[in-house]
């Protein structure tokens, strides 16, 4: 059995939600949106929707065309993954391009598809919102922040990068025409929980206190997100909150 829950929570410095989520048949996705006015929330709009749209799209119409292109080295959740998240990053891109409010809009996206046939998800992630495995008393991060933290120029003695320039993202939905991530799969055992977060998260509870709270309410996924959400708030609350949660029984 697969059970889903999400929630979404402006925070308590913010004055509206750029987060977007959605929490399909076996669909979850987190966007954070990021430019001025309200562009943030039309791109993690654009970004839920356009990924929603062509995943249930490619599971029920097997003559449907592949834009970018079906790799047979991958599984067809994984192109439907590939695929949707390529979309979404086209169709912000247009449309920053398009209108002059929207320029230089873009979004984070991870996504994760659950075949509810087999045991395993199917995920791919742009950006610096996460996926995590809760399994075995451990929390495990399975995505791998597109950050200055994180990049090969960092790694370099010239490359030290501190303070609030480690959080800049070196990759977006929408900031360029092409986008280029990798899809992956994981396994699922009896007891597994896996969390899909924005930064706003993530920036204010560490990994131990997550895996804290995922415990405490083992199997009872809306006060597991509640409580996440609540304790990111209470210590600050400083961005858009999002978590999605999936467990396998």
């Amino acid at each position: 059995m697969i059970q889903f829950c999400g929630r979404t929570d402006v925070g308590r410095r913010r004055h509206r939600n750029e987060d977007s989520i959605l929490v399909g048949d076996g669909i979850l996705v987190v966007c954070d949106g990021m430019g001025g006015h309200q562009a943030g929330d039309v791109a993690s709009r654009i970004g839920v929707d356009t990924i929603g749209t062509f995943i249930t799209r490619a599971g029920a119409d097997p003559d449907l065309t592949w834009p970018y292109g079906f790799d047979p080295s991958l599984s067809f959740d994984a192109n439907r993954v590939r695929t949707a998240i390529k979309l979404a990053n086209r169709a912000i891109f247009t449309r920053a391009a398009a209108e002059d409010e929207y320029a230089g809009m873009g979004t984070t996206v991870v996504a994760t598809l659950v075949a509810a046939d087999d045991a395993r998800f199917t995920y791919g992630h742009v950006g610096d919102s996460r996926l995590y495995i809760v399994r075995g008393g451990r929390v495990i991060q399975l995505t791998r922040d597109d950050s200055l933290a994180n990049s090969a120029w960092a790694d370099t003695e010239e490359g030290g990068v501190v303070g609030a320039m480690k959080n800049v993202l070196t990759k977006a939905l929408g900031v360029r025409g092409e986008v280029e991530f990798d899809v992956a799969a994981h396994d699922l055992i009896a007891g597994d929980t896996v969390l899909l977060c924005s930064d706003g998260l993530t920036n204010m509870l560490e990994d131990d206190a997550i895996l804290e709270i995922v415990s405490r309410y083992d199997g009872h996924l809306a006060k597991t997100c509640d409580q996440l959400v609540d304790s990111a708030n209470a210590r600050g609350g400083r961005d858009n909150i999002s978590a999605i949660l999936l467990r396998y029984e």
